[in-house]
């Protein structure tokens, strides 16, 4: 009990780390039973009818969804932007800023819905991402759920339609009932009282609406989800070697060679800046290393993504060096940069997307991870490899990496004064 008061990082490692991994998976699991994950949306009505809209509106009074009809304005002060098209639904899919669209097709209103097989109904386009396999299912079956509860009276005029084609007519005073009985069905839709839905659950109908599904990204994918895990292992990884390697300077001034290197013209500010330019060159290098072996053994393409990928791995192994090298400034000995690097990198690792996919999380855990080199890195790396957008796409993830780098190793630098004066 001694000897593990004394090491206060072995005592950090077995009791603080513990209880900051079961805080993280208790928020992102905890509440899975009670809540059903809200899935963003985007939605677009090209048919403009009574019953598109009454299906527009069924499907916004879902608890579980966060339907879009546009695009969230760039400022408060900017006009505000044009609602999605078909068009541009499908490329905010694949530029990630949904996992699903939704189209009502032109015609719909003429024929929603259908309780027999019936190619005159209009089906309903679902554009999906295939990186997020759960999305889809939630919101076709809260698609079905809405046709049921939002648009009662054309359900059963759909009904008595299909009832009579199959039973051979109805009588004159039976389709006077029917009608009086669907036009009081209307107007208590048209008052509120009918259609709306409750608690956004996930008991849907049995396929009333025809949906058409097809995936936008990925579907040409050999390996969908390598190059997620390739960038979110290697990111976890590349930190761990950062702080490993940066901690040469902590063995230096145990052994008196910083002082006897400082005493020459290298300066503090060189000796640094020569460690980040090595340790970002073996960061990068090792990342090489991990995409190759995707490519090699799981068919990852690499060499179609080349200028993507240099792009963001430099950037990645800049910011991943100047991590390390603050850790190796902020610690005295190599047991307490062994402590604390562990300590923050699982805890960064798991928040940021590392060892569990982030548009998984609760809302609040995704925001969290946009806090961490992690997060950034995976979505850059995502552009790149899953999404096949431009190098010019990737100026976000680039840009907060390089502010975090430089101002890491500018923290880094004023920290190591502690030598200078020693």
């Amino acid at each position: 009990m001694l000897a593990l008061r004394r090491d206060r990082g072995a005592l950090v490692l077995s009791f603080v780390l513990p209880l900051a991994f079961f805080s993280i998976f208790a928020t992102i699991f905890g509440k899975q039973n009670d809540t059903t994950p809200k899935v963003k949306v985007i939605l677009v009505d090209e048919d403009r009818s009574e019953a598109s809209r009454d299906l527009v509106n069924g499907l916004k009074s879902e608890t579980s969804l966060v339907v879009m009809t546009a695009p969230a304005a760039k400022s408060k002060t900017a006009p505000p932007p044009p609602d999605y098209t078909a068009a541009t639904a499908e490329a905010a899919v694949k530029a990630g800023d949904a996992p699903v669209a939704l189209i009502i097709p032109r015609g719909f209103g003429q024929h929603p819905i259908a309780f027999e097989d019936d190619e005159s109904q209009s089906s309903i386009q679902l554009l999906n991402d295939q990186s997020d396999a759960i999305a889809p299912q939630i919101v076709m079956g809260l698609l079905q759920k809405a046709a049921m509860t939002s648009m009662p009276a054309v359900m059963a005029e759909e009904g008595m339609d299909t009832a009579e084609k199959y039973m051979g007519g109805f009588s004159p005073e039976q389709k006077k009932e029917v009608e009086d009985g669907l036009a009081n069905l209307r107007k208590e839709q048209a008052e509120g009282k009918r259609g709306s839905a409750s608690s956004g659950t996930n008991d849907s109908g049995a396929g009333i609406v025809s949906v058409k599904a097809r995936a936008v990204v990925g579907s040409d994918k050999k390996s969908p989800m390598i190059s997620f895990y390739a960038a979110a292992i290697g990111v976890m990884f590349l930190m761990f070697t950062a702080s490993g390697s940066a901690g040469a300077l902590l063995d230096e001034a145990e052994s008196g060679t910083l002082d006897r290197v400082l005493s020459t013209r290298v300066t503090m500010t060189k000796l640094l800046a020569g460690k980040l330019v090595f340790n970002t060159a073996l960061a990068f290098i090792q990342l090489v290393a991990m995409f190759l072996w995707g490519w090699a053994v799981y068919k990852l393409d690499f060499f179609g993504h080349l200028p993507g990928f240099a792009v963001m791995g430099l950037c990645t192994a800049f910011a991943v060096a100047a991590f390390g090298m603050l850790l190796a400034s902020a610690c005295r000995t190599r047991a307490q940069l062994g402590a604390l690097s562990t300590l923050l990198i699982l805890i960064m690792s798991s928040v940021g997307g590392s060892m569990f996919p982030r548009f998984l999380m609760p809302e609040s855990m995704q925001k969290a991870g946009l806090l961490t080199i992690n997060a950034w890195a995976i979505d850059g790396f995502t552009k790149v490899f899953w999404r096949d957008l431009p190098v010019t796409e990737l100026w976000p993830q680039v840009a907060v990496l390089l502010a975090v780098g430089v101002g890491l190793f500018a923290i880094a630098r004023r920290v190591a004064r502690k030598w200078e004066y020693a």
